[in-house]
């Protein structure tokens, strides 16, 4: 009756809508609820509410290890898959972190653009993210 389905053969929304709901399950089992956003509040897709009534993380969904200068300061958290590891990293904080050892180099992304991805997480952003791995 349950078909799995092709993760590449989905549309970009549907692609959004899928990682939002194993985003949501990973939370779950930290004591969040996740609440899905009509549209971008501030930045954020959704919000992860915690139990203890206190912590309430707005949480913007990408497909991959990002940064982008619009999403400073807006006290946002990123999350995405790597393979079958998912992070839930502060942006800000991160962001500091990758800035200091130079990560970005002199690229026109981040220096035009204000905005870089690495399609596949690199070895050293393992070390960064560890303990934002849920």
């Amino acid at each position: 009756m349950f078909t799995r389905v092709d993760y590449s053969k989905l549309n970009a929304r549907q692609k959004e809508n899928y990682n939002f709901q194993k985003v949501a399950g990973r939370l779950a089992d930290y004591g969040f609820n996740c609440l899905r956003l009509n549209d971008d509040w501030h930045g954020a897709d959704f919000l992860a509410v915690h139990v203890d009534g206190n912590a309430v993380l707005r949480v913007q969904l990408k497909g991959r290890f990002s940064f982008d200068t619009k999403y400073r300061d807006r006290g946002l958290h990123i999350t995405f898959f790597a393979n079958e590891d998912c992070y839930v990293y502060p942006h800000d904080d991160v962001l500091a972190v990758v800035e200091k050892r130079g990560r970005f180099g002199e690229t026109i992304s981040w220096a035009e653009r204000g905005s870089y991805t690495w399609p596949s997480l690199p070895a050293w952003a393992v070390e960064i993210l560890a303990q934002y791995r849920v």
